[in-house]
């Protein structure tokens, strides 16, 4: 089945009028197919999960390393794709739309700009200037293509600045400024979630899990539209590498391999994939 980009942001924008789902974070195009086939409605790119793929630490990725990512994943998977795109990777607001621009043309259905800045001295942008980011981002996606959703993150959670009016402040401001889906990273309460969701109402919201915290049905409870993992799966799947290629080395032993999926039911899945998209 080949899904048109058009009809994979008409499908994003439905998902966020009701409801609740997961989208996941796959880090590669092997991982996305199989996300998709069981059965995950949409995905999102992993800034992490990508980077450690190539040998890179998060947030020292180029910006023409992640369109050329996100377009394999776009147009590799029959389900929507959202981006997360950092901080646009510009610092003036000319740069950021360029990037932005770029981004949408490899076929995503969403995007996230955060207002993070990178220096821990000052970490967070302050309002004025986060708002003048998400409305060059919108002002770019409606010049390509007004479908696309755009996220607007605050980061204060995950820089040390935990924060809940100011971080209901920061996502009100992206509302207004155009962001359709409002995601504050690090949320860890269901007090915290429930005021955020209230706050930007009826725009939806994005709750992060990275671990044990929440249920999905937790999570609609308060009224949340999307869950997704960040780069827990990628993480996940580094912790039992890394574990096994430990026990080899530092013991000689290879007990840690009996948890490996058998190569028949891996390859059969992919084997299965290509000849369903031929």
């Amino acid at each position: 089945m080949s899904v048109s980009v058009a009809e994979k942001r008409a499908q994003f924008r439905r998902l966020h009028e009701s409801g609740c789902f997961v989208i996941p974070n796959p880090w590669d195009l092997g991982s996305a197919r199989y996300l998709q086939h069981l059965g995950f409605k949409a995905l999102a790119s992993t800034s992490s999960g990508f980077a450690w793929s190539i040998a890179k630490p998060d947030n020292k990725v180029r910006v023409e390393q992640i369109v050329s990512h996100l377009s394999a994943l776009a147009n590799g998977v029959d389900v929507p794709l959202n981006a997360d795109f950092e901080g646009g990777f510009a610092e003036n607001l000319e740069g950021l739309a360029a990037n932005v621009a770029l981004a949408v043309g490899a076929g995503v259905s969403g995007l996230s700009i955060e207002d993070s800045t990178g220096d821990k001295a000052s970490p967070l942008y302050e309002i004025p200037r986060a708002v003048e980011r998400i409305k060059a981002a919108r002002a770019a996606i409606d010049r390509a293509d007004p479908a696309v959703m755009l996220v607007g993150r605050a980061e204060g959670y995950l820089w040390g600045k935990p924060d809940l009016k100011d971080t209901i402040a920061r996502l009100t401001a992206y509302a207004d400024a155009g962001a359709d889906c409002l995601y504050a990273p690090g949320l860890r309460t269901k007090e915290d979630v429930a005021a955020v969701v209230k706050a930007v109402a009826p725009k939806p919201v994005n709750v992060l899990v990275g671990g044990p915290t929440f249920t999905v049905a937790e999570l609609a409870d308060l009224g949340v539209r999307r869950i997704s993992v960040g780069g827990a799966l990628a993480r996940t799947a580094w912790g039992a590498f890394m574990k096994a290629a430990a026990d080899i080395f530092n013991t000689g032993t290879f007990g840690a391999l009996t948890s490996a999926v058998p190569h028949p039911e891996i390859n059969g899945f992919f084997t299965q994939d290509v000849e369903r998209r031929k």
